[in-house]
Formats: C-alpha cells, structure tokens, sequence
C-alpha cells in the first residue's frame, strides 16, 4: 500500500513514511493511491466483528505486512485499547424514536480522539524503538486533540509532546487533561488566540523541510493518515450495529452524522463510502459553518471563528477538507492542488459545479447554533434521561429535524465523540445538572504547567527554540551525535 499527496508534487510513500509526516513536503495531505473495494461478502462477514477486531482488519488493509506482521499489529492495537472503560471500547446507545447514539468516547479523556491516537501512539512506538529513532511531536488543538495526544504518549523514552492550546477557547477541564500531565516529555503551550490562529506557527515549522527533517518533527492533529485510518471503523461500525439486514439487495443504506471541525471523522467517512460502505453522510458543524456552506454552496471561504458551546469544532480551516476534494475529483491532484493554493492565497474559493455536485451527491449538511445545542440536550434528557455534551447535541438536532419534518426513511446513527462530563459548564446553561467522574473533579486539585505565548510573541521562533533544545537533550542521552 502506497500512498500519494493530494497535490501530487511529493514521492510516494508507506505507512510508516505517512505516520511520521505532518504536512507532505508539498503542502498535501498523504492519502492511499488506490482504495481497497470490499464486496457483498466481506462486508458480512465484517458486520459480525467486534469494533476492536474491525479496526485490526481496516489497519491490516492499508499498513503492509512487510511494516508490521499482523500478529504484532493484533497486539498494538490490543495494548491501545487496553485502557479504555468500556469493555467493547465504543458503545451503540439506542433511544426513542430512532435515535442511535454511538458513543466513541470511552477512553481516558472522554473524547472520540482517545480512539485513533492511542493507536497512532502504538505505531509509533513501534517503529521507533524498531529503528532507534526519536521524534517530537507538535500538535494544534481546539480542546480534545491535545489532551488524547499526551494521554497515549506521556512518559514515552522516544518521544517528546508540544502541545498548543488556544487559551480561553478550551472548558476548563480540557485545558486540565494538559496543563496537569508533569511527564518530562510533555511541552505544553498556551496560547493567546483561537484555534485556526495557533495553527499557523505549526504550519510555518512544517514548511521549513530541513528543520523537520533534522528534529524529526511530526503531528499527530487529523492531518495525520493514521487517525483518519482508525476513525475509519467508527463508520463501519455505526454501519453495521444499525442496518437491519445484510441479506437484502442492495444493501441497505445507513445515514452516519458526523460533527465535526476539521473534518478528520468526516474525510475517513468519504473514505468508507469510496470502498464500498453503503452509508449517506450528514455532517454538522456549529456557528462556524465553513463546511456547511461548502456543502450547500461550494463557498470554501474563511470567516472569523466565533466562540461557541461546541468549542472542539470552533475552527474555519477544516483541513481534512482537501483529501475529500481530492477523493471525489476522482484523484485530481492538479485540481486539488490549485483550488488549496487558490484558498492559501486568497482564503476564498468556489468549487467548481461538478465537484460541488459530488460533494453535495456524498453528503448533506447542517449549521447548528449554540441556542439548539442547548435545547436539544434539554430535549434529549426529557426522552432519554440521557446528558449529550454539546458536540453530540449538533448530531442529535439534525435527528430531531429529520423526525420530526416527518423525513426519517432510513436508519440514522449519530456519532458522539465527547462525554457530556466534559462541559460541565455547559450542561449547566442546558439548565441540566452535570455528573461528573471522580477523576475529572480531581483535576482541580492537580499542579499544573502551562507556558504562555502572548500575542505579539513570534510563536514559529518559540517552538524552533523549544525543539533546538529537546533535540540536544535527546543527543546527550543518547550519546550519539548522528542520532
């Protein structure tokens, strides 16, 4: 398996090639050159597995035996789930009325990304101890991203952590999950400006090839081909727990909602339909809507990210966004390239008709407001009894839309990728009563480290200073100058 740039100006590479980069050397994003079909068959007998054996038959087609024997990947995978509290790692929550909840948010920090990092972070080390190498690894996050990413790697021996947190954006408690982490290899920021804004200096230290390449520098945010991999099986799996029979012809179709920010959840759904997977997708965003408008209109244009309940998503450059143009142009990389540089120079662009028309054709879309976020976790708890964190309410209120304009033909399942206990603050203007684990409300209690970048600062020149010394502190414990 090998796998391509979507703007095709960069060699080919593996797995491992594509787990250790961040941004291609062209500016791409890696993804495979060609997509394994799956048939009638393998479908049925895949709708029979667990969702752990799923993601180690998705992981066995796109990472080559020659990387990692499938006995070993068997084990990465085992080892990465290993930690999770629910003993199925993922949950299928079924409500009234139809409404499926698929809760992926089982893992140590309550949220969907605890799922494909944990084993990113066993890949990694994989390789790493494999070839006596050390990495670090600079990540961007809106809230959740920065939390599971220390979680799988803390106190790693071959890795360093630089994560970058918009201050004031994040809850409370997802700014905890990382400044309370005192692990050596742990290097938290915070920084003063939103999401889309701290992710800038990253790409500035990605475009610089001879630095990454001397540091050994990587990311582990949803540009990353191995989390879209792994989020593939959240498809899968919704798919399979809702259809009601695989014995029909064809197949029956499943609507999977997907919310999401930089489109990570959503690319690796396009990637399931292209395989074969019958699905329909809905993607729902919240006020920051450039993904929606993209959908409805073909405008992929910037605005500025405005604050919202559902924080994790308070992002306008969904960068996933680029591998599912370049998917449904039918691999264009020319095009691809052309309509992002056009976005990087002019932060605006329409899509042309005929991708617009397939974009619109693979899925349909929703911009939900922080007022209907509120209201429906208030009406899913009145239903259920069940508390929805506000991520998951922009899900649900495209169920409830769909229900009750009398629209619900097909099976729906709702991805959730974050526990209500999470945003205590906003259960709370739900006008709900937050439950909260013991261990999030001992977060409070912890030390905690941070580092601030003020506006005004050169943040690119932080992280280049801060990665010079990581570098020689590696150097001197290894010994080994050429390491």
């Amino acid at each position: 398996m090998w796998y391509t740039t979507t703007r095709g100006m960069a060699p080919r590479v593996n797995f491992e090639g594509a787990l250790f980069s961040g941004y291609a050397p062209d500016g791409g994003l890696y993804i495979p050159e060609e997509l394994p079909q799956l048939d009638r068959e393998t479908l049925r007998h895949w709708s029979k597995l667990s969702y752990r054996s799923l993601v180690k038959e998705l992981c066995a087609l796109f990472i080559g035996q020659e990387l990692i024997p499938r006995h070993d990947l068997n084990d990465l995978i085992d080892r990465a789930f290993s930690r999770f509290r629910h003993k199925d790692v993922v949950h299928l929550c079924k409500l009234q009325n139809g409404l499926n909840i698929l809760e992926l948010w089982h893992g140590v920090t309550y949220a969907f990304k605890d799922l494909s990092l944990s084993c990113t972070a066993q890949f990694l080390q994989y390789f790493l101890q494999k070839r006596k190498k050390h990495v670090t690894i600079v990540v961007g996050t809106s809230g959740d991203t920065g939390s599971a990413a220390i979680e799988s790697i803390q106190g790693s021996k071959n890795v360093d952590i630089i994560v970058l947190l918009p201050k004031g954006y994040c809850s409370k408690i997802q700014e905890l999950q990382m400044t309370t982490v005192l692990k050596e290899n742990v290097h938290v920021f915070g920084v003063e400006g939103n999401s889309d804004e701290l992710d800038e200096p990253i790409k500035a230290l990605f475009a610089d090839e001879a630095f990454v390449q001397r540091h050994n520098l990587m990311s582990l945010n949803s540009i990353n081909w191995s989390r879209v991999l792994v989020q593939m099986a959240h498809h899968f799996f919704a798919y399979f727990q809702c259809a009601p029979s695989l014995d029909r012809h064809p197949l029956p179709p499943v609507e999977v909602v997907v919310p999401t920010g930089a489109g990570g959840n959503l690319a690796a759904g396009c990637i399931a339909q292209k395989m074969g997977l019958p699905i329909c997708l809905a993607v729902t965003v919240n006020r920051n809507d450039i993904i929606h408008r993209t959908v409805q209109k073909g405008e992929f244009s910037l605005c500025d990210v405005k604050p919202s309940l559902a924080s994790a998503m308070d992002i306008q450059v969904p960068y996933n966004m680029e591998r599912i143009f370049w998917l449904l142009s039918g691999s264009d990389s020319q095009a691809t390239r052309a309509l992002m540089e056009q976005f990087e120079k002019t932060q605006s662009l329409h899509l042309p008709e005929e991708l617009h028309s397939k974009l619109s054709e693979a899925m349909t879309s929703e911009s939900v407001s922080d007022e209907a976020i509120t209201q429906t976790m208030g009406r899913c708890w009145e239903e259920n009894k069940y508390l929805l964190c506000p991520h998951s309410a922009t899900a649900v209120n495209y169920h409830y839309k769909q229900t009750d304009g009398g629209q619900s033909s097909i099976p729906r399942c709702c991805l959730a990728p974050a526990s209500a206990a999470k945003f205590p603050e906003t259960v709370q203007a739900a006008g709900l009563t937050p439950q909260t684990p013991a261990e999030i409300l001992a977060l409070e209690h912890k030390e905690t480290r941070c580092i601030l970048m003020r506006r005004g600062e050169d943040w690119t020149q932080m992280l280049r200073d801060t990665i010079e010394g990581l570098s020689q502190r590696w150097t001197a414990c290894a010994g080994n100058p050429s390491e």
